[in-house]
């Protein structure tokens, strides 16, 4: 394992990811097999894996302070995950080592052919349980910690961290994939929202995505902004704008403001382009601003494997919200770290450290 020194952010903010680790086995082939074919991998690679160990290692690489919470079975795939974690900057001094268990495994087959990968997850065991977080765990973890991270997986014990959080005035931003049992408990606790494409009208049943993203600002009051991603079409953001002034004096329809936006969308680009509205006036008494933001456009020739660009783009928000960087520079800058993410065989390969030439238009280094 090889690593480089991570050039810290001023002023050292903290995040903190809980969730669970995976051992990726990753393989490359010319095109997917037929069913009962033998066919010859191109490339091969073994590489920790799991959405929050990818997140946090784009969060380090980028200079956060990044910890983890998760627990890990006491075998040599939890250590060698551990370790490939701390070379990359993640603090892992508080994961929770079980007595026995299996290492959580996932076979990626990265399709050469269509730019498609497929997964293939065997869930380990035992699980992170809220008996596994003291109180004194608890308070230690969440230390200095800016924005905590979860994805829903763990319900009840991401939970428990995020009331903590909560009771500590520290921010949660959670991944939203698809329904959980427990979810709607950890999305009240939100103030930032990530979603899948399909997750905004599964959970409100909205008639229309942009509907959907207005719904959940309206039934979550806590939430601060909502992401919708689109993965190569890039991502639709709402953001509730409290204290600022509508610049419509009557309420506007959030499907005709998205239309007229895309409208206005270079969707030509190939760097990621961010295009906002005016702050607006809203259904349900919300002000609040609507964003397009376009994918940064990666050549086909250039796509290795698309595993991991989302939590790239997490990643790199959470950068963001660590260091106040304006939201509309922060959407840009996650378009470009995800594109990275997508040019290497797994999803840690090719994230960009911060001294990366290719984030210097945000990062100013």
């Amino acid at each position: 394992m090889t690593s480089r020194s991570n050039e810290a952010v001023p002023g050292h903010p903290i995040v903190l990811g809980c969730g669970q680790l995976c051992l990726d086995y990753l393989v490359t082939v010319p095109s997917f097999p037929v069913p009962d074919e033998k066919i010859r991998c191109t490339s091969f690679k073994v590489q920790g894996g799991g959405n929050t160990g990818n997140t946090l290692t784009c969060a380090a690489r980028l200079g956060l302070a990044s910890r983890i919470l998760a627990k890990v079975a006491d075998d040599s795939q939890a250590r060698w995950m551990l370790e490939e974690l701390e070379s990359s900057g993640v603090d892992t001094s508080f994961c929770v080592t079980a007595k026995d268990g299996v290492s959580h495994f996932n076979y990626v087959i990265v399709d050469n052919q269509t730019n498609t990968r497929t997964c293939i997850f065997t869930p380990g065991y035992p699980p992170l349980l809220p008996d596994d977080l003291t109180e004194s765990l608890l308070l230690a973890v969440l230390d200095g910690v800016k924005v905590v991270h979860v994805t829903g997986r763990s319900r009840e014990t991401e939970l428990l961290l995020a009331q903590k959080a909560h009771s500590k005035n520290v921010s949660v931003l959670i991944n939203a994939e698809k329904r959980r049992e427990g979810l709607d408990k950890l999305l009240d606790l939100a103030d930032y929202a990530i979603c899948s494409t399909h997750f905004p009208q599964d959970w409100t049943e909205s008639p229309s995505s942009p509907s959907a993203l207005l719904s959940m600002l309206i039934s979550l009051p806590k939430l601060k902004f909502v992401i919708m991603t689109l993965g190569e079409h890039g991502c639709v953001v709402l953001e509730r704008c409290p204290n600022e002034v509508s610049e419509s004096e009557e309420e506007i329809d959030i499907d005709e403001l998205h239309e007229s936006l895309k409208q206005s969308t270079d969707f030509t680009s190939v760097l990621p382009v961010c295009n906002l509205s005016l702050v607006t006036r809203l259904k349900g008494n919300v002000t609040g601003r609507l964003y397009i933001v376009t994918a940064e456009k990666v050549p086909s020739s250039e796509i290795m494997d698309t595993t991991g660009a989302g939590d790239a783009f997490t990643g790199a928000l959470l950068y963001g919200l660590c260091t106040d960087m304006a939201l509309e520079e922060t959407l840009k800058f996650a378009s470009r770290v995800a594109a990275c993410c997508c040019r290497g065989l797994g999803a840690r390969t090719t994230l960009p450290f911060r001294s990366d030439p290719n984030l210097a238009a945000y990062l100013g280094t």
